[in-house]
């Protein structure tokens, strides 16, 4: 096909196909570590209860109100900057 291609070029003629099939080409294919759990490039579909055994799962988790939050934000932020030399 490239050899089609340059031939066509040297001589100022447009190729009105090409010969090479496309059975003769075949899928990339990536390659990923078996230890991947999560691909970004691979949606996951799954049921209703998947996901709701997900969330649930989210749930548990550790909980904190806003304002706690904040509270330890705010606190971590004053120490963070003080030990760079930055005082709010």
């Amino acid at each position: 096909m490239v050899r089609q291609l340059q031939q066509a070029i040297a001589s100022d003629e447009t190729p009105t196909s090409v010969s090479e099939s496309a059975a003769a080409y075949e899928k990339a294919t990536v390659q990923t570590s078996p230890s991947d759990r999560w691909n970004p490039n691979v949606p996951f579909h799954g049921t209703q209860e998947e996901w709701w055994e997900h969330f649930h799962k989210i749930e548990e988790g550790e909980f904190m109100s806003l304002e706690e939050y904040h509270l330890k934000f705010n606190a971590w932020k004053k120490e963070y900057l003080a030990a760079r030399g930055i005082y709010l």
